[in-house]
């Protein structure tokens, strides 16, 4: 029986798919992807991205206060006094950062338009998020309570603090 060999320059099919994977990855323009977060949809680094460094612009049609407090959206941004921005359409891919008490964007106005950049680094993996400031917390997140991650992790210490001091209500159990 002959002894045949494969040619030392191929390879199995998952291989050179994994390889094209991650290559295009690299290559991608956009430092961030739309992903699942505990709020719902969120926007998350694929690369490192440096305190100080632009992320996304905000975008949408730009409509009077007035006709902007009639719509029934989530997604409406205040540009000043007079104009508001309706980020309601999914081209829109700013709308997907979500709110944090402690964020690692902030959101500038230049010109009526509306850029977010980084104030932390960072890092792969990580939520892009920003505070969406007073009016909008009050208005839609206050009555639900905050789930960001910097609220979630701050009701787990009170938590832990509560059980190690023994706190905790106690039920009384009638005597029988």
């Amino acid at each position: 029986m002959p002894k045949t060999s494969m040619p030392k320059t191929s390879r199995s099919k998952t291989a050179s798919r994994s390889k094209t994977a991650s290559s295009a990855k690299s290559t991608s323009r956009r430092s961030f992807r739309v992903g699942r977060a505990k709020t719902g949809l969120g926007l998350f680094a694929t690369k490192l991205i440096r305190k100080g460094r632009f992320i996304v612009r905000y975008t949408g049609r730009m409509l009077p206060n007035k006709i902007a407090d009639e719509l029934d959206t989530k997604y409406l941004f205040e540009v000043n006094a007079r104009w508001t921005v309706d980020g309601s359409s999914r081209k829109n891919v700013a709308r997907y950062v979500n709110h944090s008490c402690r964020p690692n964007a902030e959101a500038d106005v230049k010109k009526r338009k509306i850029l977010i950049s980084a104030i932390k680094t960072i890092h792969p993996g990580d939520e892009i998020t920003y505070n969406y400031g007073r009016d909008y917390f009050n208005a839609f997140i206050k009555d639900h309570g905050c789930r960001c991650a910097a609220c979630h992790q701050k009701k787990s210490v009170l938590r832990s603090e509560r059980k190690r001091s023994g706190k905790r209500k106690s039920r009384k159990r009638p005597k029988s």
